[in-house]
C-alpha cells in the first residue's frame, strides 16, 4: 500500500514548517507587548496574537500564511479598527475624531484617483518597487501603489491614536511591522521583478530560491551573508595573540605587540556579552583590537563563554565581579601596571561602568581611564527598544527565570532584526527565496548571526534595573556585588561615543552618559549606525564624526548637536589622540605572552570560547 502522498508534499510540509517558524521569528517581539503577554499568561498558545490583529482576514493568502491588503473593502470599521490597535497597545484607545475624519476623507479621494488611474499608475518612489519590471507591469505598479496607500493609511491611523507616548510608540511599531510584512514585493505571486528573473532564468532562479530555502531551514534562521566563507579565526578574529586566562565565564586575550615599545599602561577592552568579541576584529583593515596593537598599546581583550545549562544560573553580580572586575586584575597582575585603561561596548560599556562603581565604593581606582562606545548607563532615551518593556513583560521574565535558564542568542537577534525589518529581514527573504540570489560575503554580517544567549538571571536583572526602571543612575538605589552604584564616586577621565543613527542606542542615550560622570569627558558623535559607526577605520576615509567645545555639555543632546562640528573621516584618530597621554611612558614591548606559570598562554587568540555556535 502507499501512503497517499505525493513526492512533492514532504517538501511542501517542510517549507511550511520553516515558514510558521519564519513568523514565529518575525513576531516575537510581540511577545512584549501587554496584551501579548496577558494572553500567554491565560494559557493561550499564540503569544503573537497583537500582531496577528492587524492582518486583514479577507483577500487571497500568501505563502506565509497572512493575507495582502484589501484594497476593495474601503476603510475599516473605526470601531473594529480601534479593537486591533488596543490590542497592540495593551490598553484600551481611542482616535481622534477630527484627524480620523481627515484620514479617512483623504484615503477615499486617494482610493478613487487610484482607481481613476487604472493600469495606468505611475511607478511608486519606494525602493522595493523601483526595478524597471514593476514600472512596465501595470497590475504590478497597481498593486505597489495600492499597498503603499494602505500603508500610509494605517500610519496615519496610527498617529491618530490618542494616549501617552509609549502606547502611541507601541502602536506605531506593531502598524510598521505588518506593513513590513505584508509587501507585495515579500511574495512571488505579486512581485514583478522576481517573476521577469524566473522567466530570463527559464525557472533556475525558482530552483535556488527553494535550494537557499532548504539551507535556511537546516540552519535555521534567514541567510544574510555566505557564511560558508567565513571561519573564526581563519579571515575574522586573526589578530596574533594568546589566551592568557580563562574561567566558566571568558577568556582573556593578550595580543601580540607590533611595536618594538608599547605604553606601559597596559589597554582592556570589554565587549557585549550578547555577542561575540570579534566584531572588535573583523578583518585586518577594520579591526578596533590592531589599531589598538598598532598604537602601541598593550592590548588585552575579554572574550565571552557561549553560555549554556551549566551557566543558566548565573547573574549580573557574577559577570561584573567573576568577569569584568576579575579581568581588570588579572590584566593588573600580567603587565604589573598599578593601573589600567578600559574601554566597554555597548552591553559591555553598561558593565564596565558598574564595575568601576562598585570598585570606587569599595575604595579602589584600578581603572585610570574610561571609553564608553555606544553605552547607555541612563536609560532614559532608549528609542524603540522602548515598546518591549513593561512591567508586565519583565515580571514574565523573572518567573520564567526564577531558577535559571538560557535567553536563546537567536531570540535576542531576531528582536534586533526586526527594529529594522526591511533592511534586516525581508530583503534577504526577497533576495534568497524569491530570486534565488546568494548574499555575498560581508565580516559584519557573519559576526551578526553568530548568536550568543545569556543567563536568564543576568537577563532578567538587567531588564527592570536598567530598561524598566533606570535604576542605575538613581544614586544608593541599585545594589551590585554587595555595593551601592553611585557614580558621582567614578570620577575618571572618559571618553564617550554615540553613533547619530544608531537605533539601539540612541543618540540621546549615549550623550547623557556625559551628565552621569563627574570627572573630565568628551563626547564624539559619528555618522551611522550602532556597528557601522564604531567600525569605521581611518583608512577607508569614509563617513564623519562631530565635536563640540570642549568641556560644554548641556542637559539636551540637540544643544550639543547645534554646538558641534562636523569633520570628514573616522572618531578613531581624535580618540587615539585622546588616549595617548592616559597611557604613560613607553617600555619595551614584552617577548612572551603572560607571566609565569599562573599566567602562561593556555592556546592561541582567538581561543576556544569564541567558537561555540549556539
Amino acid at each position: 500500500m502507499t501512503s497517499g502522498k505525493s513526492p512533492e508534499q514532504p517538501w511542501q510540509e517542510a517549507a511550511q514548517e520553516f515558514q510558521k517558524n519564519l513568523i514565529a521569528q518575525w513576531t516575537q517581539a510581540a511577545q512584549a507587548f501587554p496584551g501579548a503577554v496577558q494572553a500567554g499568561t491565560q494559557g493561550s498558545a499564540d503569544p503573537f496574537a497583537a500582531f496577528k490583529s492587524f492582518m486583514p482576514q479577507s483577500g487571497s493568502a500568501n505563502p506565509f500564511g497572512m493575507a495582502m491588503p484589501n484594497m476593495g473593502a474601503g476603510m475599516p470599521n473605526m470601531a473594529s479598527m480601534g479593537d486591533l490597535f488596543s490590542k497592540a497597545a495593551g490598553q484600551k484607545v481611542s482616535f481622534d475624531p477630527s484627524k480620523m475624519l481627515e484620514i479617512q476623507n483623504t484615503y477615499l479621494k486617494e482610493v478613487a484617483g487610484l482607481w481613476n488611474q487604472g493600469l495606468d499608475t505611475k511607478p511608486v518612489n519606494d525602493r522595493r518597487f523601483s526595478a524597471d519590471a514593476w514600472a512596465s507591469n501595470p497590475v504590478a505598479a497597481f498593486s505597489a501603489a495600492a499597498y503603499l496607500l494602505n500603508a500610509r493609511t494605517l500610519m496615519s491611523m496610527a498617529d491618530a491614536v490618542e494616549g501617552d507616548a509609549k502606547t502611541k510608540t507601541r502602536v506605531r511599531f506593531a502598524v510598521q511591522q505588518w506593513i513590513d510584512a505584508s509587501a507585495p514585493s515579500n511574495f512571488l505571486a505579486f512581485n514583478a521583478d522576481a517573476q521577469k528573473k524566473a522567466i530570463e532564468t527559464k525557472g533556475e532562479s525558482i530552483a535556488k530560491g527553494m535550494a537557499n530555502l532548504l539551507h535556511d531551514m537546516k540552519q535555521g534562521h534567514v541567510s544574510m551573508t555566505d557564511e560558508s566563507v567565513f571561519e573564526v579565526g581563519k579571515n575574522v578574529a586573526t589578530t596574533e595573540g594568546a589566551v592568557v586566562f580563562e574561567n566558566e565565564l571568558f577568556q582573556l586575550i593578550e595580543y601580540k605587540p607590533l611595536t618594538a615599545k608599547v605604553y606601559e599602561r597596559p589597554f582592556l577592552l570589554v565587549p557585549p556579552c550578547i555577542n561575540k568579541f570579534y566584531i572588535l576584529d573583523l578583518q585586518p583593515a577594520n579591526s578596533v583590537i590592531r589599531f589598538c596593537v598598532d598604537q602601541g598599546h598593550r592590548t588585552f581583550v575579554v572574550s565571552w563563554r557561549n553560555p549554556d545549562e551549566s551557566l543558566a544560573k548565573k547573574s549580573w553580580d557574577n559577570y561584573i565581579e567573576d568577569a569584568v572586575i576579575k579581568a581588570i586584575g588579572v590584566t593588573r597582575d600580567i603587565t604589573g601596571a598599578e593601573t589600567v585603561n578600559a574601554l566597554g561596548f555597548c552591553v559591555g560599556g553598561t558593565m564596565l561602568s558598574n564595575a568601576l562603581a562598585v570598585l570606587a565604593a569599595r575604595g579602589e581606582e584600578p581603572v585610570n581611564c574610561a571609553t564608553f562606545l555606544t553605552t547607555l548607563i541612563d536609560f532614559t532615551d532608549t528609542g524603540i527598544l522602548d515598546v518591549f518593556i513593561d512591567e508586565n513583560f519583565v515580571k514574565m521574565r523573572e518567573m520564567q527565570f526564577a531558577q535559571g535558564g538560557l535567553m536563546p542568542g537567536r531570540d535576542l537577534a531576531t528582536t534586533f532584526s526586526f527594529l529594522r525589518p526591511n533592511d534586516l529581514v525581508w530583503n534577504y527573504v526577497v533576495g534568497n527565496y524569491l530570486k534565488g540570489e546568494s548574499p555575498p560575503p560581508f565580516d559584519l554580517l557573519y559576526w551578526n548571526s553568530d548568536a550568543t544567549n545569556l543567563p536568564g538571571p543576568y537577563y532578567a536583572w538587567y531588564l527592570r534595573q536598567t530598561y524598566l526602571e533606570n535604576n542605575l543612575v538613581k544614586p544608593g538605589k541599585t545594589e551590585v556585588c554587595g555595593e551601592k552604584i553611585d557614580f558621582r564616586q567614578v570620577k575618571l577621565p572618559v571618553y564617550i561615543y554615540g553613533s547619530r543613527e544608531d537605533h539601539i542606542v540612541p543618540i540621546g542615550g549615549a550623550y547623557a552618559s556625559t551628565q552621569v560622570f563627574p570627572g573630565k569627558k568628551r563626547f564624539v558623535m559619528g555618522a551611522s549606525g550602532h556597528i557601522a559607526g564604531v567600525i569605521n577605520p581611518p583608512a577607508a576615509g569614509k563617513r564623519s564624526h562631530w565635536i563640540a567645545p570642549a568641556d560644554q555639555f548641556p542637559a539636551d543632546v540637540n544643544e550639543w548637536i547645534d554646538s558641534a562640528t562636523e569633520h570628514k573621516g573616522s572618531w578613531w584618530t581624535d580618540w587615539a589622540a585622546w588616549l595617548k597621554p592616559q597611557a604613560g611612558k613607553q617600555i619595551a614591548a614584552p617577548k612572551t605572552y603572560g607571566k609565569g606559570k599562573q599566567y602562561a598562554a593556555i592556546e592561541p587568540a582567538p581561543g576556544r570560547y569564541v567558537k561555540a555556535r549556539g
